[in-house]
Order: C-alpha cells, then sequence, then structure tokens
C-alpha cells in the first residue's frame, strides 16, 4: 500500500502540471496513466502538431509542450505509475481514498486529482473472440523485445505512420520476420506521403505486401513443438475487398490502431456527473466527495472551455483548496515565484 498527500489520475498537460502546483504548495504526489508514456491527448493525438494558444509561448509541438511540463515539475520528483488504470477508488474509514489499479498497486491518498481528460486513453484492440487470450502472446502493441518477430509470418495492422515504420522495421535486418504483412480496411494510408511511398515500393519488390480487409476472426491451432493442446495463432481471417472470406497466415500480430478514450471506471465511482463530465465547485475545483478534484476536460461547470490553458488555471485553484484541507492549521498564503524565497527552495532555485 503506497500512502500518498495526493494522487494524480492521468498526466496529460492538466495533470502534469497538477504536480506542479501541488509541489510549489509543498505537497509531494503520484501520478497514474493507463498509457505507457506521459502526455496524453498531446503526445497520442498532435505530438507534431502546432498549439498557438499556450501563454508565453507562441508556437509549439504537443511534445514540445509535454517535454517542457515534465522538466518544470523535475524539483518535485512526483512518483509515475504508466500503464496502470485506476479500477477503483472508494472512501477509507480515516477520511482518505483508497485506490487500486487493474494491475494491483494500491494507495491510500489524503487527496485525489482526476486530470483524466475524456476518459482514459486505451490501445485499440480487436473485438473477436480469442483476442484476451491472444493478446502478450502472440498479439502484441507493441514488440516485447528486438527478436520477438524474428523469422515469424507477421501482421501488422494499422495505416498510420507507427503501422509502416512497424512494416519497414521488421521486413529487414538480421531481426526480420519470415513475412510481413500489412492489413487495412481500405488502400488509404494516415501517414508522411515518403513512408506509403517507401511501402508501395516495398510491396512492389516483394519484400512485404498489403491486404485491403477487414479482420473477422482469429484462427488457432495446437502448438505442435509443445506437444500440448496449449492453442497459439495461426492465421486471421478477414473480409477482403471483394467481399470474399479469406485466412491470412499469421504466428504474431501487431497492432498499430491508435487509442481511444474510455470514461470507464470513473462513471462508477459515485461521484456527480452531467454528461459523463464529472461537476464541480469553481472555488477549488472540488467534487462532492471531500478530497476529490477534476481538471481538465473531465470536469464541467457554467461556462466550463476545453482548452488546456483552461484547465492550467482548474489545476492552480486545487492545488490551493488541497493545501488547505491537508494542512487547515496553517495560512495558505499567496506568493510569488519571482520573490518567494520558500518556493526558490521547493524549486531548487539558488
Amino acid at each position: 500500500m503506497i500512502q500518498t498527500e495526493a494522487l494524480i489520475i492521468g498526466a496529460g498537460p492538466v495533470g502534469l502540471f497538477q504536480a506542479f502546483q501541488l509541489g510549489l504548495q509543498d505537497i509531494k504526489c503520484h501520478v497514474v496513466d493507463a498509457l505507457p508514456q506521459v502526455g496524453g491527448q498531446c503526445t497520442e493525438l498532435y505530438a507534431d502538431k502546432p498549439i498557438y494558444d499556450i501563454p508565453g509561448i507562441p508556437l509549439c509541438t504537443g511534445q514540445e509542450l509535454i517535454d517542457q511540463l515534465q522538466t518544470q515539475i523535475k524539483p518535485f520528483a512526483p512518483q509515475f505509475h504508466l500503464q496502470e488504470l485506476v479500477s477503483e477508488l472508494k472512501a477509507t474509514e480515516d477520511g482518505q481514498w483508497h485506490v487500486q489499479t487493474d494491475k494491483g498497486t494500491q494507495f491510500k491518498a489524503a487527496t485525489v486529482f482526476i486530470a483524466a481528460g475524456v476518459g482514459a486513453f486505451v490501445q485499440r484492440g480487436l473485438s473477436l473472440p480469442g483476442f484476451e487470450e491472444l493478446l502478450g502472446k502472440n498479439i502484441f502493441h507493441k514488440a516485447p523485445h528486438e527478436t520477438a518477430f524474428k523469422g515469424k509470418h507477421l501482421l501488422v495492422l494499422g495505416d498510420n505512420d507507427a503501422a509502416l515504420e512497424a512494416c519497414a522495421q521488421w521486413r529487414q535486418g538480421a531481426n526480420a520476420a519470415a513475412s510481413v504483412t500489412l492489413v487495412h480496411r481500405r488502400d488509404q494510408f494516415q501517414a508522411a506521403p515518403q513512408a506509403i511511398e517507401q511501402m508501395r515500393e516495398a510491396c512492389g519488390a516483394k519484400s512485404m505486401r498489403f491486404v485491403a480487409g477487414q479482420p473477422t476472426a482469429l484462427i488457432q491451432a495446437a502448438n505442435a513443438n509443445s506437444g500440448s493442446s496449449n492453442l497459439q495463432l495461426s492465421g486471421l481471417e478477414i473480409l477482403n475487398a471483394q467481399g470474399e472470406t479469406e485466412v491470412l497466415p499469421a504466428e504474431a500480430v501487431l497492432l498499430c490502431l491508435g487509442i481511444s478514450p474510455k470514461l470507464g471506471p470513473i462513471s462508477h465511482w459515485g461521484l456527480a456527473m452531467a454528461r459523463k463530465q464529472l461537476l464541480v465547485n469553481t472555488e477549488t475545483y472540488a467534487t462532492e466527495a471531500k478530497g476529490i478534484f477534476a481538471v481538465g476536460d473531465i470536469n464541467t461547470y457554467p461556462g466550463k472551455k476545453k482548452l488546456i490553458l483552461c484547465g492550467f488555471h482548474e489545476a492552480t485553484l486545487a492545488a490551493f483548496g488541497a493545501a488547505d484541507l491537508l494542512h487547515p492549521e496553517r495560512k495558505t498564503l499567496l506568493q510569488y515565484t519571482t520573490t518567494s524565497t520558500h518556493l526558490h527552495k521547493l524549486l531548487g532555485v539558488s
């Protein structure tokens, strides 16, 4: 059980800035996010796209903003727990919050900050029988190691840059797959023109192939090498562009299907909601549950605007609210990072 003054759910830009503002209040925190890296929508949806409305920064990409936020919070050393989805939140008898993730990590937090955006971003999978059993065994969101697909018949599913980069990686070199087949529902791609051109050239040279189709079933067979009834992936059934059923041989499948937001367990935590968003008091962005705050796109109130800079404002007031709650015996003063020697000490400024 991890005891913490504050737990932040969500490591997007608002969640990261929440950690910074808590740090200025001398409040230590842990951060949980379902994705394997920090950044939320900024890194997953527009890492290389421009953002023009961050105060004092005329232009930056989504990734650059996240990089700067990570640098900014370094003095406070928040502890990150990535690739973990918060599955349970419930009150404890002493007025704190018990929080548990799908990986079994447990926290006892005095305050909780929900910065989950439009929900936890999870990697898209396949809605096919057997998917869950084969995930991590023959089906992967990313290669577990550099020789994972060496000598195997590999299917890559997706139409983005990640999918085309994976095809380029695994069709050549010492660790090349036996064959690489790219599968997407149509012959159109959301990737860089150069990557698309290279993929088509590789198909022309027969170092890989592209098949247009929609997955309809996972084909499994007994593992002959083990001599047991343990089922392994042997192929993927698709409905091809001609409307016919076709089975593509496969020993491994790499999913490059992007991510999708899911409200998930938040809707079952008993917090007041309106249109799948948490209701908050705009004085501190606290929910109706004592000790739980909601900042960013996950909350709603009259006049709400879903902008990153608005989330930064909400995180600031939420940190002040938490300080009053955690330390009622001391007066929470408004201090300026320009002049405050106390804040300079927290920030490590000499």
